[in-house]
Parts: C-alpha cells; sequence; structure tokens
C-alpha cells in the first residue's frame, strides 16, 4: 500500500533501521537515531543502485513522489538519475565559486591598472559600500537585469543618482569581462544590457550655475584681490577665472599635472568629466599664482590640500564659502567663471571650436580622443594669454575694455 502523510509522520526509530516503501523502489528510511531519509532502489545498465532524494520533512511525502517520478522519466529516456545529481551537486558548487564577488575582484584588479590611484580608490570603495553588498554572494549566472535594477533603485533612493549611473556602468564593465575571461565558457551573456540607466534614474534638471554678468566682472576682480580669505582660497578662484576648468577638475588638482616651464596643465584623463585627457595652456598671470602656490602646498600631493586633512582636496563649498563672505552668495559661484568667459570669448570673436576644446566641451570619441586634446594648442595658447590679459585691464579700469579680436 502506498504510503500516507500521518504514517510518514508518526514512524518511530527501532533498534535496526527499516524501511517504508511507497511502492516502484521509492521509500522511507528510518535510522535507529530518527533520521528519515527518501531513497529509490532502480536498475540501470544491469546494475541495482540506490538515489538519495532528500530529508523529512525537508521533503514533504509529496516531493518525493515527484523527485521519484522524474528520476524514473530520466531511466526512460536513458539518463542514470544518480549521474544527473552528481553533476547538478558539480554545477552547483561551479556557482558558488563563480559568484559575482569572486569575478568582481578580478576585474577591479584587471581595470585599476594604469588608472591614477585616487579614482580607483573611489570606483573600489563605491563597489564595496552599493553592489557587493547586493550582488555580491549571488552566483554571476543566476544575476538577472531585475536584480541590477534593484541595485540602482537602492542607490538612487538616497538622492545619489549619479553614483546609481556609475554602479550600472561598473557592473556592465564586470559582466564583459566575465564573458571575456571565463574558462567555462559558461557566462555568455550581459544582463546589464537589456536595461539602461535612464529607465530607472531620472534625469536630473538642468541648473545653470549662478554668475556675474561680464560687465559686472571688474567689480568681483577686484573684490577677490581684497577678500580676507585665506592665500589659498584666492588663488582657486583667480586660477577658475584664468583657466575656467571645473571646479573638481580644480580642487583635484595634483602637482605633477603641472609643468611651469612648458606653462601648461595636463589633467589626466580620469579626473575629466568627458574621460579624455585635456590640456591648459597656461597664461603667464596664472603661471606666477602657481609659482607663490607652491611655496605654500607644495610638499603636499595636491595643489590644494584640505585645511585640516592633507590626505584630501579643498571642498568645494570652500570656494562657494568665499564668494558668500564677498557678498556673491546666489550670484557666483566657481563654476560659473567658465560661462563668464564662454561668453567673453564668442564676444571677442574666438573661433568656437577653440573655445569649446578649452572647455572640454567638444565631443570625444575613443578614436580621436588622444589627437583632439592637444587639438589647437597654439590658437588656445595664444587666446588664454589674451584672456589673463583682458582681466587685469578690467580688473585695473572702470570699465569695459576691448580686448584684441581673434
Amino acid at each position: 500500500m502506498a504510503l500516507t502523510d500521518i504514517a510518514v509522520k508518526s514512524s518511530k526509530p527501532k533498534e535496526k533501521a527499516y524501511k517504508l516503501s511507497d511502492g516502484n523502489g521509492l521509500y522511507l528510511f528510518v535510522s535507529p537515531a530518527g533520521g528519515k531519509l527518501w531513497r529509490y532502489d532502480y536498475a540501470f545498465n544491469g546494475t541495482r543502485k540506490t538515489l538519495a532524494l532528500g530529508k523529512y520533512p525537508l521533503m514533504t511525502l509529496l516531493e518525493a513522489r515527484e523527485a521519484h517520478l522524474q528520476a524514473r522519466k530520466g531511466i526512460a529516456a536513458g539518463r542514470d538519475p544518480g549521474d544527473l545529481k552528481k553533476q547538478t551537486k558539480a554545477d552547483s558548487a561551479i556557482n558558488n565559486a563563480n559568484t559575482f564577488e569572486v569575478w568582481a575582484i578580478q576585474w577591479l584588479a584587471h581595470w585599476r591598472v594604469g588608472k591614477s590611484p585616487r579614482h580607483a580608490d573611489i570606483i573600489s570603495k563605491r563597489l564595496t559600500a552599493n553592489v557587493l553588498p547586493v550582488l555580491g554572494a549571488m552566483p554571476i549566472l543566476d544575476i538577472t537585469a531585475v536584480d541590477i535594477a534593484n541595485v540602482m533603485r537602492g542607490i538612487a533612493g538616497r538622492g545619489a543618482l549619479d553614483v546609481a549611473t556609475s554602479a550600472y556602468q561598473t557592473i556592465s564593465q564586470i559582466f564583459r569581462y566575465a564573458i571575456a575571461n571565463d574558462a567555462t565558457a559558461r557566462i555568455a551573456r550581459n544582463p546589464a544590457t537589456d536595461i539602461k540607466p535612464s529607465d530607472i534614474v531620472q534625469s536630473r534638471p538642468v541648473v545653470n550655475q549662478a554668475r556675474v554678468d561680464i560687465k559686472e566682472l571688474p567689480v568681483l576682480l577686484r573684490a577677490i584681490d581684497t577678500s580676507e580669505t585665506r592665500a589659498v582660497t584666492r588663488i582657486a578662484i583667480k586660477l577658475m577665472a584664468l583657466t575656467f576648468v571645473r571646479t573638481s577638475e580644480l580642487i583635484g588638482a595634483e602637482w605633477h599635472e603641472i609643468d611651469l616651464e612648458a606653462k601648461q596643465w595636463r589633467i589626466t584623463a580620469e579626473r575629466m568629466k568627458m574621460k579624455t585627457p585635456h590640456i591648459v595652456p597656461l597664461a603667464q598671470q596664472a603661471v606666477e599664482l602657481l609659482t607663490t602656490l607652491k611655496d605654500i602646498t607644495g610638499w603636499s600631493t595636491f595643489l590644494f590640500p584640505h585645511q585640516h586633512d592633507p590626505k584630501k582636496t579643498m571642498s568645494n563649498n570652500t570656494i562657494l564659502q568665499a564668494l558668500k563672505r564677498m557678498g556673491y552668495q546666489g550670484k557666483m559661484t566657481g563654476h560659473g567663471f567658465r560661462g563668464i568667459a564662454s561668453t567673453g570669448l564668442h564676444e571677442q570673436g574666438y573661433a568656437h571650436e577653440h573655445i569649446e576644446l578649452q572647455l572640454a566641451h567638444a565631443p570625444r570619441n575613443a578614436v580621436s580622443a588622444a589627437y583632439n586634446h592637444a587639438l589647437y594648442l597654439h590658437p588656445r595658447t595664444v587666446m588664454m594669454q589674451q584672456w589673463a590679459d583682458y582681466l587685469d585691464e578690467l580688473k585695473a579700469g572702470a570699465k569695459i575694455i576691448e580686448f584684441k579680436k581673434a
């Protein structure tokens, strides 16, 4: 007779192990210690074998019958269920060794070669803090686009929209690396390609950075000169006016990027928004400021080290607070110097492509990036010196002084 749930549940251990048959080779094995195991005795190619199906009560009678049925179907199709179980265990072991974290560690070691230590450290920390706690322990083969989307939603929910997009890019790179380097050839596709960051993360509204009109620039330049803020901060603001780089590019500047003799500031690709190298020709006024600054902060890796922690850089808030104390809260930001320079240079007739390239706006691709960063270097050098001279004339005069046409 077939077993019942009550018979299975009420079975008790005896001095010797015994079996409760359910028919067709399926039975419950009850050990003297009280353990209950579902087993299936079968013959395959003339050999008697026993297949362990699972433990009761983790595997119910109904589940044992379903596993028994699948094993019998396998035998009928010429497949040994014992071999299939061994393969399943082997696949599980591979999956457990093939976790996302295992591949993430390998990718990071491969990717960081040639990257700046600071940039590599940022990506590593973001990976550890935002991605690995969710995906790290999962077999990489089991990860779906939904899992990746959930990681991004969790980050975006904190308001860190840029970090969420960066996490997506990192996850996608890890999958591409795994596909290219998986010796078993089991990792065949990148689930990140099933979604786009814009599917998860809403775009930030475009906010125009506050800036004064070019006619108000003379008063601002004199206010910077007479400001009681510390010298390093004054130099930072003046350099923004002379170079019109992005605030993050300025405050993250390192001394090895500066060549005072060549009058050039070469910013590495890792620190640029466009992820390609950028050359900033330095006017004589900028060289003099940097020479002074080197006497103050030349001991540090950074041009603008944090006042209390030399391992960090000055914060963007330092520049904003300095402008606030000058009376320019809500009227001017460090980024505003970029807009002023763009407007002024265009009005004076300089070539649009020269201005855009100097602002690092020019579209670049992987093929042309190494060439474009040095493109138009001579006319840009002339333009930057004339812009610096123009600022000096503005500061010295009471009215707008036209500077040389391009």
